[in-house]
């Protein structure tokens, strides 16, 4: 028999006594909590980490945050809840799986739809729980019994629900757009889904011949191969350089189409030249042009980005193929007048980083302004509040310039859009249960839309939809609504907003009353932390150097309210230290006050 002084060594080693600790405190049950319980709730939703996803130090930082929240909490004596899952991330995990049917020769479409969402199970099954062990491999105090996944059946059924009454409500609807389009994902995006890169590219400055062959208009622009689905040219009313030319016809370069020359106060005269080509197929906002103008819509590329049909001799060429060919041509011909070196933000993919394009296709969409309304007015009487108070600006400003949301996606991971269509009458219904005739002439060649809704759609019914909602449960009751969100300043439109608008409209009340922007990690040189730069840093790798408690309380030491941090290694030293001098306090007063053998008494 050996005393507690024997037993206990000096230095606490975290490798093997935190899994142990751990287990121990999973096996009874102390991260779990009951809806008839009388102690006040106090709950956390953690954001829903990608299926794909693995830790970050992002992930660290931010689930740190909300542990230490709910730990202290459960120590003051309520009842503290903090709920676990992930979301199915569609693009991102189709994405995956895509590339693994690519090793053996296959396709999606080869597998056809159930077969290949039948593959996407069996790689969840496999690898979808990672992040969540890695999560508890950090010490993360979630009530793991509640886990949910956004594609659970109880979850797809609140998703469904919620688009089923917002297109009873009139608040959903479909129409012809210029939307963000990927063309590897083959799927549209909304605005907020995009990134934007810095990039090296050029003004080309192209003649546009008048018909009358006395003379020409010059256009910059940095898109040439995009001219060839051209329907006008515009110049802004009040610039006196064209007054004598406006109404007249143009001749559109290498397509021999006659385009008119027309005013609209959007064209800003200080930019190129002041005259603007317009293109309604492939920018929003000479759409809009086009609408009021009454102009012709040409598409030229197609949804690989390659040009279409309606380009001719270009036809098949890949986008920037043909934006060589289309220069190449003009020079020849004499109608490039100059090319200038000009940096633009080039918009890319958020999931494979292609270069996205503006392309005009039928989606769905969400009425914004009506949820954005009451949104803005919790936020500005102080009910729901951000935290640094600098923050709350940034989602106002969003809020109050709201624009509707393309919820629609061309994939087929994820939650399908629930409406049919009627093929003997054309009516168009929207149903939680997917009918089994038509409700005006009773057909039954019903269609369902073949497109899924977007992942941050499912999402934004989180703090609500893992409670068990829309059903009317003891947990909705107890623990909603939730009561501090954690998260990063990257997704406050992304998500935030989206779960305020969605918990007053369903609920009729705020879904957490404290949003907390934490600052994001950088690496010791101030660079962004990105495994691809190689500037990344695996948190597991700092556990099993310093221990969860060490790398969990170095985090939070180094923890500022600036918007990013510097993350420093000997932060985590010392904490690490730390957690030794409290083991050996803890190993004083054991052996100071037991003068029996360890394990008597």
């Amino acid at each position: 028999m050996t005393n507690a002084n024997e037993s206990l060594p000096t230095r606490f080693d975290a490798k093997s006594r935190e899994p142990e600790i751990y287990a121990f405190w999973d096996k009874g049950g102390y991260f779990t909590q009951s809806a008839d319980t009388p102690r006040k709730p106090y709950v956390i939703a953690i954001p829903p980490p990608n299926v794909t996803g693995s830790l970050h130090m992002g992930h660290a930082l931010n689930n740190t945050i909300q542990d230490a929240l709910i730990r202290w909490r459960r120590m003051c004596g309520d009842a503290a809840l903090w709920v676990p899952g992930t979301d199915h991330a569609g693009i991102a995990t189709q994405f995956v799986v895509e590339k693994q049917l690519k090793k053996d020769r296959l396709s999606r479409f080869a597998l056809g739809r159930e077969k290949f969402i039948e593959r996407v199970w069996e790689w969840k099954k496999e690898y979808g729980d990672t992040i969540i062990n890695q999560l508890k491999r950090l010490g993360c105090g979630c009530d793991w019994s509640r886990t949910r996944f956004t594609m659970d059946d109880g979850y797809a059924r609140a998703v469904i629900e919620s688009f089923v009454r917002m297109y009873k409500d009139g608040l959903i609807y479909k129409g012809k757009r210029v939307i963000n389009w990927c063309p590897r994902c083959l799927t549209a995006l909304s605005d907020i889904e995009v990134e934007y890169e810095d990039t090296n590219g050029s003004l080309w400055h192209v003649k546009y011949p008048l018909q009358s062959g006395a003379g020409h208009v010059t256009v910059a622009t940095t898109r040439p191969e995009t001219m060839l689905g051209d329907t006008a040219v515009a110049v802004h009313p009040e610039d006196a350089r064209y007054s004598a030319m406006r109404g007249k016809t143009l001749v559109l370069p290498l397509m021999n189409r006659a385009i008119p020359l027309l005013a609209d106060s959007y064209v800003d005269a200080k930019f190129g030249t002041g005259a603007l080509k317009i293109t309604p197929g492939h920018d929003a906002n000479d759409y809009e042009i086009g609408q009021r103008h009454g102009l012709p819509t040409e598409v030229v590329i197609g949804p690989d980005g390659t040009m279409n049909a309606n380009t001719g001799k270009y036809a098949g060429l890949d986008r920037f193929k043909c934006r060589e060919a289309v220069v190449k041509d003009l020079q020849e011909l004499g109608l490039l007048e100059k090319i200038e070196p000009y940096k633009l933000p080039l918009a890319k993919c958020y999931r494979c980083h292609t270069a996205l394009e503006p392309y005009l296709s039928e989606q769905w969409f969400v009425k914004m302004k009506p949820l954005a309304q009451p949104a803005i007015e919790v936020v500005r009487e102080g009910k729901v509040r951000f935290v640094p108070e600098r923050w709350t600006k940034v989602y106002l400003d969003w809020m109050e310039n709201i624009k509707d949301w393309c919820i629609s996606r061309q994939i087929w991971w994820g939650h399908r859009i629930p409406v049919w269509t009627c093929g003997d009458c054309g009516t168009v219904m929207s149903e939680v249960k997917a009918p089994a005739s038509c409700v005006k002439c009773g057909g039954r060649r019903l269609e369902q839309e073949a497109d899924v809704l977007d992942t941050w759609f499912s999402s934004a019914l989180w703090p609500f939809a893992t409670l068990g909602w829309p059903e009317d449960t003891a947990d909705l009751r107890k623990f909603y609504p939730t009561s501090v969100l954690v998260t990063d300043r990257g997704i406050i439109a992304l998500w935030v907003a989206r779960m305020i608008m969605t918990g007053l409209k369903y609920m009729g009340r705020i879904p957490f009353s404290d949003v907390l922007i934490h600052p994001t990690i950088q690496n010791p040189e101030g660079k962004r932390m990105s495994k691809s730069l190689g500037t990344g840093i695996d948190p597991l790798e700092l556990v099993d150097q310093y221990g969860a408690d060490g790398t969990r309380f170095g985090l939070l030491a180094q923890m500022k309210q600036a918007q990013d941090m510097r993350f420093s290694p000997k932060r985590l030293e010392a904490a690490r230290n730390l957690v030794t001098k409290l083991w050996n306090a803890v190993r004083f007063a054991i052996t100071s006050t037991s003068p029996l053998p360890l394990g008597e008494g």
